[in-house]
């Protein structure tokens, strides 16, 4: 009914460790296997965060190409590079990715409280991240955590750093952010132009429902280990592909299969790739 289930792949983040789950990848060939795993399972986007060896979370652009080129031999992914890096980074820091020129990357459009920490996106950030993947052909995910923010990144389609139609993923749960429940989950949906994608990505119990709302509203789903460790209560998740499996398969229930790389790439206006 309303066309195939773009799943977005976030396996690692920069904040859950091993302590948390210890399936979590985190070395480049970890990353590069769990992204193909959900790949099988229906994923067509890896949202990519990077770690050093010890698990450090790192915007070192010499790591993310390698984690971009072993997961380029298993499939044809969409790579869209986090530009979040982690709370405290400079911009010059978490810009680093871009210039590899990937299909997509996130850009955050308004600082938040997160967790313990303050996630710092200020106006000047806003228009240098733009700027720069404007100049590298590069397709930003509009990054959301509340409201205030998709009003920020119209203000950069005014001043011509953004071109329409835009692509936005609202990150709802986050301590600090717009909580996450259907309700506001419509408020954003209904909050943004014509025209636009978006997804969702429900942080730990919200994953799964926003989820299942978002299938049914015509949106696009996020999940995997930066955003939820579990499969149930108390239960932790085995691997990101048994999350990807259970969106894929609640998707193809209400008639929307998961989207193919090559899919997503046309509901998302990308240049067409050889699929794998």
């Amino acid at each position: 009914m309303n066309g195939p289930l773009i799943i977005t792949a976030a396996v690692c983040g920069a904040e859950v460790t091993r302590a948390d789950n210890p399936n979590l990848p985190i070395t480049p060939p970890e990353i590069a296997r769990a992204c193909h795993e959900c790949f099988l399972a229906g994923a067509s986007i890896a949202h990519l965060h990077v770690r050093e060896d010890d698990g450090t979370p790192t915007q070192d652009a010499a790591v993310f190409k390698e984690a971009i080129a072993l997961i380029r031999q298993k499939c044809d992914m969409i790579i869209q590079v986090s530009t979040g890096g982690a709370v405290g980074m400079t911009p010059q820091e978490r810009l680093q990715p871009v210039y590899l020129r990937p299909e997509m990357a996130s850009l955050t459009t308004g600082s938040v409280n997160f967790g313990n920490g303050v996630f710092l996106n200020p106006p000047e950030y806003l228009e240098q991240f733009a700027r720069a993947m404007r100049e590298q052909g590069v397709k930003p995910e509009i990054e959301v955590f509340d409201v205030g923010m998709i009003d920020s990144a119209l203000r950069l389609v005014r001043k011509g750093l953004l071109a329409e139609p835009l692509h936005f993923d609202f990150v709802m749960g986050v301590p600090g952010g717009i909580p996450g429940t259907v309700k506001n989950l419509l408020h954003l949906a209904e909050s943004i132009p014509p025209g636009s994608t978006w997804s969702v990505a429900g942080m730990g119990r919200c994953q799964l429902p926003l989820a299942t709302a978002a299938i049914l509203l015509g949106g696009h789903v996020r999940v995997g280990f930066e955003d939820n460790i579990f499969f149930e209560k108390g239960v932790l998740a085995q691997s990101n592909a048994q999350l990807v499996e259970r969106v894929a398969r609640i998707a193809r229930l209400h008639g929307r299969e998961p989207a193919t790389p090559g899919e997503a790439r046309r509901i998302l206006g990308l240049p067409l790739r050889g699929e794998m």
